[in-house]
């Protein structure tokens, strides 16, 4: 069973920046996809963004495109998420997910990665006007 820990949410100004880090352990981190998801207050969790076991894929929810950045460090069991000009409608818990499922790229006919069923606690991201 992985363990999943954010960190790095905070407050920021509108346009501002804030990187997110999932750290994992407990099994091999390098196998599994993994992605962020989000929850603002009164709504249900949002798809942010995913990237593959490898690295090679990554997905994208329409909102956070060319303003969000995923990554991971395959070496330190870490996946980043670079957040750039942010919005106040960015606002949210931000949680990490990870693939219970080796080698799996699960992704639904919107492009939403749809793989993620273990979660950390989350982080909260708050960007004022």
């Amino acid at each position: 069973q992985v363990q999943l820990v954010e960190s790095g949410g905070g407050l920021v100004q509108a346009g501002g920046s804030l990187r997110l880090s999932c750290a994992a352990s407990g099994r091999a981190f390098s196998s599994y996809a993994m992605g962020w998801y989000r929850q603002a207050p009164g709504k249900e969790r949002e798809f942010v963004a995913a990237i593959g076991w490898r690295a090679i894929s990554t997905r994208y929810t329409d909102s956070v495109k060319g303003r969000f950045t995923i990554s991971r460090d395959n070496a330190k069991n870490t996946m980043y998420l670079q957040m750039n000009s942010l919005k106040p409608e960015d606002t949210a818990v931000y949680y990490c997910a990870a693939d219970s499922q080796a080698n799996r790229w699960l992704v639904d006919s919107l492009g939403r990665w749809r793989g993620g069923d273990t979660w950390g606690q989350g982080t909260q991201v708050t960007v004022s006007s």
